[in-house]
């Protein structure tokens, strides 16, 4: 999916890496013939780059970045308290991501990334959510779960 370059920063052999708005750290080199990036190397275009669209196949498989710390935790909730916005399509907010964690039960879990993800998820399951991506849940039974929320502090 199309994320926006939010900045870029240099890793420590000097490559540039994209800090996208999905949380995500993407390497973007000049490598002719395999990757023909020459505006990465100048600053006045790489500057330019910033608020323009990057493909994120990271946030298409649901990975959930590295370094984000837990903000906060929603539930538990079981089938009679879980609020109907968690039941209808929702997302999580911008420069978050939510981790639905199934304590008991089943359900049906899925999102709109390319491709999609649908799964039946069991007690003991994990599901990472990237910011902004439509999904949704489907309760037909007993089930507790929560959500964990993460952000980045930098």
């Amino acid at each position: 999916m199309i994320r926006e370059i939010v900045g870029f920063r240099q890793d420590e052999a000097g490559d540039w890496i994209a800090d996208l708005a999905c949380l995500h750290r993407q390497h973007i080199r000049h490598q002719p013939p395999f990757s023909e990036r020459p505006w990465v190397l100048d600053p006045a275009a790489r500057a330019a780059r910033i608020g323009t669209g990057w493909d994120c196949p990271l946030c298409d498989r649901a990975e959930l970045p590295e370094g984000l710390h837990l903000v906060r935790t929603a539930g538990p909730f079981d089938d009679v308290t879980l609020p109907p916005g968690l039941r209808a399509t929702h997302h999580v907010a911008a420069a978050r991501w939510g981790r639905l964690r199934l304590l008991d039960g089943a359900v049906g879990f899925s999102m709109d990334t390319d491709p999609p993800i649908v799964r039946h998820m069991v007690a003991g399951d994990e599901q990472p959510i990237p910011p902004e991506v439509p999904h949704r849940l489907t309760v037909d039974g007993p089930v507790r779960l929560v959500v964990e929320f993460f952000a980045r502090d930098d």
